[in-house]
């Protein structure tokens, strides 16, 4: 009987971890978008309540049935609820062949793997393209580098809201952000296909959608504008949107965890520039200092 237990609350404990696994990894997702849990729960067509169960480690027991089946047929819950990387034999096989590598190697994989199907384009360094949070400088400084380069500054957002007819906010609010993430990437692929020299400012969620953000790393030379949150923050206030200061607590913790989510996208870029604590001045000479040798044999 002893054993018996023992064993039951080992399976509890591990049942436990799972989900509180799959609860961070719902909330790390839900960051690297953006997305309120409001705004995700309205998307999902699932009760606020029910999504804060699950990101909170509580998640409905059928998904530790699921677990449990995956289990004893020795294959993943991805697998079973049809994961694309179901499909085939080589999927399994690239799939074990990735498994438990390193970020490291991983990155490695990425490349070769790309250099297998992606031409990379011989002439991306003619385009450089801002990524990063809001209140980075990516507009400010794009404009600046833009103006030192003689090449079109491009604001994505801008090109997006051209698109669509209508403000970003109404394609979020009449079409959700799935719809939005559509226009991004034809508004990318239109401005690539214009401009082949440019200097583009990007949205900040741009990476949390890795088709867009792959494209963009094959045709523009990249650059992460970084700044500590809590810049961000006064950057954003300072551009007149006073809507952090409802909740400063709050919007901070969301900014620190979108910050959270997408930095490993972000850091994806060729080249990370942190503006924070420097003058706008001082901050451009540097950017400049380190993209113009970066860039020049395209110039």
């Amino acid at each position: 009987m002893k054993d018996s237990a023992q064993a039951q609350e080992t399976e509890d404990t591990a049942d436990a971890a799972f989900l509180e696994a799959l609860g961070g990894r719902v909330r790390n997702l839900r960051a690297r978008r953006g997305l309120t849990r409001k705004a995700l729960a309205a998307e999902a067509g699932v009760s606020e309540r029910h999504l804060a169960n699950l990101e909170g480690g509580s998640g409905n027991a059928s998904v530790l049935i699921l677990r449990a089946v995956a289990d004893a047929l020795g294959s993943t819950v991805a697998e079973i609820v049809g994961d694309e990387t179901a499909q085939s034999a080589e999927w399994h096989l690239l799939r074990e062949l990735l498994h438990g590598k390193s970020e490291e190697d991983l990155a490695r994989a990425r490349i070769a793997i790309a250099g297998l199907f992606e031409k990379r384009d011989p002439t991306r360094t003619a385009r450089i393209a801002l990524v990063g949070l809001r209140g980075a400088g990516k507009t400010t400084l794009g404009r600046m580098l833009a103006s030192e380069l003689d090449v079109p500054f491009v604001e994505l957002s801008a090109e997006i809201e051209k698109l669509a007819g209508c403000p970003a906010s109404e394609i979020h609010g009449l079409y959700g952000p799935t719809a939005y993430r559509r226009y991004e990437l034809r508004a990318l692929e239109s401005a690539l296909a214009l401009h082949p020299r440019m200097v583009l400012s990007t949205p900040g969620g741009l990476v949390s959608e890795p088709g867009t953000l792959s494209l963009l790393l094959s045709r523009c030379y990249t650059v992460w504008l970084r700044a500590t949150p809590e810049e961000h923050m006064r950057r954003v206030i300072a551009q007149g949107d006073m809507r952090p200061m409802a909740a400063s607590r709050e919007a901070m913790e969301d900014l620190k965890s979108i910050l959270a989510g997408r930095s490993d996208f972000y850091a994806k870029a060729d080249l990370a520039f942190d503006t924070s604590g420097i003058s706008l001045g001082d901050a451009f000479l540097q950017l400049r200092g380190k993209v113009l040798p970066a860039v020049a044999p395209a110039q």
